[in-house]
């Protein structure tokens, strides 16, 4: 992993060697830079509406209830796992919890998705937002994680993460999911200053959110950057950068951090300069184009559509086979995989059927007796 800062040393981090130790996970091996039989594979959105054994759950709890019930959330984690063995797992969140904590009424509106009642859309409402004790609003968070990592074996690491400040600002001055971000992209324009104080605030709220994450026993962390495809290169690296940077530096290489970025092709030259492990790109660029414009050092992560796994099973894994091929590197002269993990390019879909999901997984899982 390329060094983004310095890590804060702590002794008393009881998982600090056991992130070590873990040598058997594909994923950190990756991560590494090291060769392996197989690529590792997991899912965005794993653990959600696909799942029957989700949809159980939440026809008994609401989406916030299992979100802030570290029994529940863990067990929402777990659930893909059992069912498929994914080489990774991610905590059952929602990035949209930091701003909670910052003051901002968040609710879920069926139909709708994520709502802010008040939204903040000037540097005068920043009056509105708070720096949080963190580990007092968010701590159940990490109270999941802890259950998560006593739950599964060192070949199964856990992902924590966080959105990038520009998308959690995104939802927050737009007031929920937008279609044309125009409060959003109108204060960028009117008082570019004033949307920055916002951004790093909520930078150093994420910093500590994912510090706490990374105590509790995350083994690597992904930053999502939902809605940065939405700047073009130079006003990404102006307005969204610096807060992504600040927060880079302030968890320093602890972990392995990937970046994702939906809707991001055209930023792919400036993303290949970011001090992070891993891209997790979208399907919207072949993963060896993508290669050969980000480089040979950076980690890769996707490609696949989701809607390919609306496909038959032969297609899945046609289509699947075809991303192993575009993802595979032999530079160092070994036939085994390096330097990508297999994801999609996006949050699995919830129509998805369990056995288009398990022929993915399955493809991959399979790959070194089809590549050897």
């Amino acid at each position: 992993m390329v060094s983004h800062g310095k890590a804060r040393k702590d002794a008393s981090n009881p998982w600090k060697f056991a992130i070590l130790r873990a040598v058997s996970s594909l994923f950190l091996q990756v991560c590494r830079g090291q060769s392996v039989v197989r690529p590792p594979v997991w899912m965005m959105r794993q653990a959600g509406r696909y799942l029957p054994e989700y949809r159980e759950l939440r026809s008994r709890y609401d989406f916030l209830t299992l979100c802030k019930t570290p029994e529940l959330a863990a067990e929402v984690t777990l659930q893909p796992i059992r069912r498929f063995r994914m080489d990774a797992a991610i905590l059952f969140a929602d990035i949209l919890l930091p701003l909670e904590a910052m003051g901002a009424e968040l609710r879920f509106v069926k139909g709708d998705g994520p709502c802010f009642p008040d939204p903040i859309r000037c540097r005068e409402d920043l009056g509105r937002l708070h720096r949080p004790e963190v580990e007092a609003t968010l701590g159940y968070v990490f109270k999941a994680l802890r259950e998560v990592r006593r739950e599964l074996d060192e070949a199964t690491p856990v992902l924590g993460f966080a959105g990038t400040p520009w998308t959690l600002a995104a939802y927050l001055v737009e007031g929920g999911i937008s279609k044309h971000h125009a409060h959003l992209l109108s204060w960028s324009y009117r008082d570019e200053a004033g949307l920055r104080e916002l951004l790093d605030r909520i930078a150093d709220v994420s910093i500590e959110y994912l510090q706490g994450q990374i105590d509790a026993g995350a083994q690597a962390l992904q930053l999502f950057d939902t809605w940065g495809g939405l700047l073009d290169a130079e006003r990404w690296q102006r307005l969204a950068r610096p807060s992504v940077l600040r927060i880079l530096e302030g968890i320093g290489d602890q972990v392995p951090v990937i970046f994702y970025l939906r809707g991001g092709a055209h930023l792919l030259p400036v993303l290949g300069e970011l001090p992070v492990t891993g891209l997790s790109v979208d399907w919207r660029q072949p993963l060896d184009e993508v290669r050969r414009i980000v480089g040979p050092k950076m980690v890769l992560q996707g490609n696949l559509d989701p809607a390919a796994l609306l496909g038959t099973p032969e297609e899945i894994r046609r289509q699947t086979h075809d991303l192993l091929r575009r993802g595979r590197s032999s530079a160092d002269g070994d036939v085994g995989f390096q330097g990508h993990i297999v994801n999609l390019g996006h949050g699995i879909l919830p129509m998805t059927p369990l056995k288009n999901a398990g022929a993915f997984i399955e493809a991959v899982q399979h790959a070194d007796e089809i590549f050897t």
